[in-house]
């Protein structure tokens, strides 16, 4: 165990040198998931720190859950989940939630869901196409008065388009970003008439064009909705 981790320095705070050592070590996979670290007096030894700092750096690692921290039974690499970083995004952009974000969040749209919508169109399947039409059905017959079911459903289709795209990563990437759209959608657009019949309108260009599997139709499409919904977002903040 000697060599997987370095001797701690004293130029910065110890519990972070001690924490990135051990972070560095599980990246590198000289502990593997599932391995057992040593005992905290071993961990005190190889990196000549005291018992304060060593606790306070796992306390960290087991909160960012790259360590599980079992009483009675040491210390375990833990696995990652895709869930688990999603949760933690989702956290994030929860408590950043105002005009800033608003406006950041459209731009991240901006740049990737035209492309995500012409990935879909490539790799869709039809399952992944059956529930996009369902989500059309759905969205169309929601009682324009329900603002929140209307929202939640269009969220859904953004996250349909994404998972249709058949990348985990685009959709670790999108989904803490789609799990905003709710409430976007009731602080922006629930109120403007007419605004449902023009999201459904969106909505069935990007389907028609990802069933046809016509890629750059699909990012035309998804752009072109997602400009609107910046001239909205501009248009609502320069009247309040």
């Amino acid at each position: 165990m000697e060599d997987i981790f370095q001797k701690i320095g004293t130029t910065q705070t110890l519990s972070q040198k001690i924490e990135r050592n051990i972070e560095r070590a599980i990246r590198e996979k000289k502990l593997p998931i599932g391995a057992k670290l040593p005992s905290e007096r071993e961990l005190c030894e190889m990196f000549a720190v005291s018992r304060t700092a060593l606790r306070e750096a796992l306390r960290r690692l087991s909160a960012r859950g790259l360590i599980e921290i079992r009483k009675g039974s040491g210390m375990v690499v833990t696995k990652i989940e895709l869930k688990d970083a999603i949760s933690s995004l989702n956290l994030y952009y929860d408590l950043k939630f105002d005009e800033n974000l608003i406006s950041q969040i459209i731009e991240l749209r901006l740049a990737f869901e035209p492309e995500i919508a012409k990935m879909a169109a490539m790799n869709r399947t039809d399952e992944d196409l059956k529930l996009m039409e369902a989500n059309l059905v759905e969205f169309a017959k929601c009682n324009p008065d329900n603002t929140q079911l209307e929202s939640d459903i269009d969220n859904r289709f953004h996250l349909a388009v994404a998972r249709a795209t058949e990348n985990p990563f685009v959709i670790v990437t999108m989904e803490p970003v789609h799990s905003l759209l709710p409430r976007m959608r009731n602080f922006i657009y629930a109120n403007i008439e007419g605004e449902k019949e023009i999201t459904l309108g969106y909505h069935k260009e990007i389907v028609n064009a990802i069933r046809e599997k016509d890629a750059e139709r699909a990012y035309e499409k998804m752009q072109a909705h997602l400009d609107r919904n910046m001239q909205v977002y501009n248009k609502f903040f320069k009247h309040t």
